[in-house]
């Protein structure tokens, strides 16, 4: 029976395309395509990881090539990524997020039935918000994508909305061994995941201000293979958003609050429900300045629920697909600091000098919400709460240039996370000095 219901839904799917047949034929086709070329080479000295090298260098390569077909109002879209990695230690962190070779990460047919409005359907990936749940960023080599269809309506005042169902691709190979080797595994979308929602803003909520109200839905069950948490979340919040402008105040406040049910452990035999209770909050207000640089200055502060000693519930924040490079700094063989178990503000300073040259700067407290959950994206835990919750000072510095407008750019950054008491004192914590992160990244674009 549910087979021939996915069977049904399928041909209803595709009726619009086929019944469009006889017009694509007199349809003007243009065909665009587009790509880049990344080299980066990035080191990490005073590694904060459990059971990781305390130096590690990465050189990655990513190749981006995307092909789209545009017939009157059905467009084709092609992308693949090639991400490949060399020279790391063979306890590296490293993972798919930065080697994926050969990837389709998108193949997709999309629709306007109307003006504003498209409909989806194939592979994809998706960035939705401030990406904070459901990103796709450019640090990060690989993608995340999704197999399914959404709709999105967009009207000429800027208002939108976005409807999706999708089964999520897990990223492989699976093994550090066969990602080390830059093995070529497709990745494989997966069957026990459903993951649907939608995204609604007001761009003109109140003056200059945007407002943007969401909800996700989460489904997860045990695989023969793959045993898993068995994640029900329900996840909803707000995004409050006045874009930064010369001589004007700006501002952006994010919440949300995560509801549902999950296992302790992904064990077989835990078969015991935990009622979910976590949330985040992101702020944000800054003061963009007139001249030639355009000085901004920033305040921030970001919170995520930690787990806590309660045995019936589960408070740690489940980003979801989010991205949180924005927020928290680089990531690879970095990547410290996450939307989970965290009290971090502070001050972060941009300015852009010429056409071609931005830089950034930022520094940024961090304090464990629970004492007796893992810090943030660290791994570090002391389950007994006895050590201080004071995780460490991170310093961030960034500086990107086109070499040529538009087509080779240049990026040099840097991370340096003081570590506090947590990070040196918690019973897994390794005993290495400050945790500093120098990376370097060419890119040339056609």
């Amino acid at each position: 029976m549910a087979r021939s219901v996915r069977i049904s839904l399928a041909c209803a799917a595709i009726l619009p395309f086929v019944s469009a047949a006889p017009a694509l034929a007199q349809d003007k086709v243009k065909v665009s395509l587009t790509g880049s070329v990344r080299a980066r080479a990035e080191t990490i000295a005073g590694q904060f990881r459990p059971n990781t090298p305390e130096h590690d260098s990465f050189l990655s390569f990513r190749t981006v090539v995307a092909a789209k077909v545009d017939v009157g109002a059905f467009t084709l879209m092609g992308e693949v990524v090639d991400a490949r990695g060399y020279g790391e230690d063979d306890r590296s962190s490293v993972r798919t997020s930065e080697i994926n070779d050969l990837e389709p990460v998108q193949a997709y047919l999309a629709w306007r039935p109307v003006k504003g409005v498209q409909v989806t359907g194939g592979k994809f990936s998706m960035d939705i918000g401030a990406s904070r749940l459901v990103g796709r960023t450019d640090f990060p080599n690989g993608v995340p994508t999704y197999l399914g269809a959404k709709v999105e309506a967009k009207d000429k005042n800027k208002n939108q909305l976005i409807l999706f169902w999708t089964r999520p691709f897990t990223a492989l190979p699976e093994t550090p061994a066969d990602i080390y080797d830059n093995k070529v595994q497709l990745d494989r979308a997966a069957e026990n995941i459903e993951f649907f929602g939608g995204n609604a803003m007001l761009a003109k909520f109140y003056g200059n201000t945007s407002l943007e109200t969401y909800g996700f839905r989460l489904i997860e069950h045990d695989r023969t293979t793959h045993p898993t948490r068995n994640r029900r979340l329900v996840t909803f919040g707000a995004r409050l958003r006045r874009a930064p402008a010369k001589n004007a105040l700006d501002y952006e406040v994010e919440g949300a609050l995560q509801r549902g049910l999950v296992r302790a452990t992904a064990a077989v035999t835990d078969v015991r429900d935990l009622k979910v209770r976590a949330g985040f909050v992101h702020a944000e207000t800054g003061w963009t300045f007139d001249g030639k640089w355009a000085p901004r200055v920033a305040a921030l502060f970001d919170y995520a629920s930690g787990e806590t000693a309660n045995p019936n519930t589960f408070t740690r924040f489940d980003t979801l697909y989010g991205a949180r490079r924005a927020d928290f700094g680089p990531l690879s063989l970095y990547g410290a600091l996450g939307r989970a178990n965290i009290v971090s503000p502070g001050v972060r300073f941009e300015a852009r000098p010429s056409k071609r040259l931005d830089l950034m700067a930022s520094v940024r407290g961090a304090w464990l919400a629970s004492a007796i959950d893992s810090f943030a994206s660290t791994g570090v835990i002391d389950r007994t709460g006895r050590t201080d919750t004071f995780g460490g000072v991170q310093f961030e510095l960034r500086a990107r240039r086109w070499l040529v407008p538009q087509k080779l750019r240049l990026e040099l950054g840097s991370a340096w996370l003081a570590k506090g008491a947590f990070l040196r004192d918690a019973p897994n914590a390794p005993r290495t000095s400050d945790t500093k992160f120098v990376h370097t990244d060419l890119t040339l674009s056609f």
